[in-house]
């Protein structure tokens, strides 16, 4: 199993948070708020939090100045991972992905599972890596978002989580970047 090991020191990580929606403001978006709840009970710092509507380009601005941005080192998005029309958010972010995180997807999922079985299924959940800022891709539920944060997010974003944890490779994500593009 996994702890959290007191023998390091907790560093906060910088995380923005993106409310995809066209019909929530910042009064009304519960997920929104229900991930700045946790983040910030966690001790890491809400670098920005922002809402646009069900649009591929406007979702891709947003996200593209976040990793362009040093004071980001995560992003979180919550809404539009369905199947309807308007759910775009994997397609608007994922091909800005430099690394996917399947693994966030599956584990994602099994936690979804133990919640609200098949209909897990549903939800087109992603993670990945772009610019050297980790991006997650939520459902627009407070319930997949407390999940997500809950069962992932909160342990690999904290340093002292241990065998390992996003926080101690963020130094190297960009190893890439810094070599000119050569793997």
């Amino acid at each position: 199993m996994t702890a959290t090991g007191d023998s390091r020191p907790f560093i906060p990580v910088r995380i923005a948070v993106l409310t995809v929606s066209d019909t929530r403001s910042l009064e009304n978006d519960r997920s929104g708020e229900t991930l700045v709840g946790r983040l910030v009970e966690a001790g890491h710092q809400l670098a920005e939090r922002a809402i646009v509507p069900d649009d591929i380009e406007a979702i891709r601005a947003v996200v593209r100045r976040w990793i362009a941005d040093p004071k980001v080192d995560a992003v979180i998005t919550t809404g539009g991972t369905g199947f309807t029309g308007r759910d775009v958010t994997p397609e608007a972010i994922e091909p800005l992905f430099e690394k996917r995180m399947d693994g966030f997807s599956a584990v994602f999922h099994r936690l979804s599972y133990e919640k609200i079985g098949t209909s897990t299924i549903q939800s087109r959940a992603t993670g990945g890596v772009a610019g050297a800022t980790y991006i997650f891709v939520l459902p627009g539920s407070p319930g997949a978002c407390r999940d997500a944060w809950d069962g992932i997010l909160k342990a690999q974003l904290d340093y002292r989580h241990m065998p390992c944890n996003f926080v101690e490779i963020m130094p190297r994500l960009d190893e890439h970047l810094r070599r000119g593009g050569a793997a």
